[in-house]
């Protein structure tokens, strides 16, 4: 039977609207302004005048599969994401082992079929010898290649130049880069480990893993990307002055070169290692008060085009140890949107812009199949949000294997009600329906 998901507010495509969504087995069948749906025996849902949303596509995620599951697993993560209205995700490649070959690519899909909640697809590595391997990529089923410009989890730092060089120049594929100097890097590891022995605090981090390191490695990536004309999409920005390498004088789906921020360093600055200490040191680090602001300015002004998490696990034991032995990355992807949503509420982002970053941009970035709007004919990930129903997050509620966020103990103004992947309810006022599986994206190129 179809469903008509009736009585909502719409936001999608700039616009809010109420109105009603027929859903017809996995696809949407028809978007109608309030109540001029067709007549018809349906199963019908009311959603009460709350808003509906096309599903969180987030393009950089750390699920930790194959090789690390004790920190996380392609299963739990998944459902953490959808109780958080993220219905697709796009996994990193620095697993144990490395995703370098394509066997190994085609492997992780095979888990993702059986494991994934939500919809999925896999990034293929990169290292400084597998060039053959990464150019049997193909475009139309791999959301992209990965090159890790920093350090990384296993033998995936590429600072060959050749290797950098004969990449950018042959991929046919969107490349995504970590962007740091590791030279940089390692230069400052050591003169802080010199001045402050084991006794570092957390707050030196942003400038151990520096501005200079990012931009210096940012840089490298977009002359190489404008050399060779090649489709470059660069991650997790975190400084202002990076900004002067992105246009927004353009259509998105007309860039060659497009950038990424995430939520935590828009949600944090400097100023929170304080409290939170181990819990936001991340790599690339949280950095400035002026930082972050530029980052919200370049984001409102379209020269940053997605709004992702790098949502990247480890348990509170690991957490705890001191700075150098404590790892960086942090759990994000169920908190993503309701957090943008209170920027919402502080008037910083509209609806609109929310939507138009988390939704409609990674799919055009990317150039998914069929997602990432609420059209006709498009695969119905839709998700329900009360914009007023606060609730606060613990670990009782979250649904990371490590059972904490850096959001613990905050109340949120908006909740997730409701999320459909592919036409099906997926997750429903707290409960989780963890049959369902996700299908493996597809990309229009």
């Amino acid at each position: 039977m179809k469903t008509l998901l009736k009585n909502c507010r719409i936001v999608n495509e700039g616009q809010i609207f109420e109105g009603a969504v027929l859903i017809d087995g996995q696809l949407i069948e028809g978007v109608y302004q309030g109540d001029a749906f067709p007549e018809g025996v349906y199963n019908e849902i009311d959603l009460e005048g709350n808003l509906l949303i096309p599903g969180v596509i987030d393009d950089q995620v750390h699920f930790r599969e194959p090789g690390l599951t004790q920190k996380a697993d392609i299963f739990s993560e998944s459902c953490a994401a959808v109780a958080g209205g993220t219905t697709s995700f796009m996994d990193m490649p620095n697993n144990n082992p490395p995703i370098l070959t394509q066997d190994l690519l085609e492997a992780k899909y095979k888990m993702g079929a059986e494991k994934s909640v939500a919809n999925y697809s896999f990034y293929m590595g990169t290292s400084n010898d597998n060039m053959e391997e990464v150019l049997k990529t193909d475009p139309k089923t791999v959301c992209g290649i990965k090159i890790f410009m920093g350090s990384s989890t296993g033998n995936m730092l590429v600072d060959n130049p050749d290797t950098l060089e004969g990449i950018f120049s042959k991929a046919k594929l969107l490349i995504a880069t970590h962007c740091e100097d590791e030279q940089t890097i390692k230069e400052n590891t050591d003169k802080y480990k010199n001045l402050y022995g084991e006794e570092i605090s957390f707050d030196k981090h942003p400038e151990i893993r520096s501005a200079e390191a990012c931009y210096k490695s940012s840089s490298l990536a977009v002359n190489l990307a404008k050399k060779h004309n090649t489709r470059l999409h660069v991650l997790h920005l975190t400084t202002a002055k990076e900004m002067e390498f992105f246009d927004n004088s353009m259509p998105l789906e007309e860039k060659r070169i497009t950038a990424e921020v995430c939520v935590h360093h828009l949600s944090f600055n400097v100023g929170d290692y304080a409290k939170q200490g181990s819990r936001i040191k991340c790599n690339p680090a949280v950095k400035s008060v002026e930082d972050q602001k530029a980052l919200i300015a370049a984001l409102k002004d379209n020269k940053l085009d997605i709004i992702a998490t790098d949502h990247a696990p480890h348990t509170l034991e690991e957490k705890a140890n001191k700075y150098w032995d404590a790892p960086s990355g942090l759990p994000l992807v169920q908190h993503s949107l309701v957090q943008m949503l209170e920027f919402y509420h502080q008037g910083v982002f509209s609806l609109e812009e929310i939507v138009e970053k988390m939704s409609h941009a990674p799919a055009k970035c990317f150039q998914i199949s069929k997602r990432g709007f609420i059209r006709k004919g498009y695969y119905a990930d839709l998700v329900v949000v009360n914009p007023n129903d606060a609730w606060t997050a613990n670990k009782d509620n979250t649904l990371y294997k490590v059972q904490w966020s850096p959001f613990d103990g905050k109340t949120f103004k908006s909740k997730v009600l409701k999320t459909f992947v592919n036409g099906a309810l997926v997750y429903n006022n707290g409960k989780l329906n963890d049959k369902i599986r996700g299908m493996r994206l597809e990309f229009n190129r």
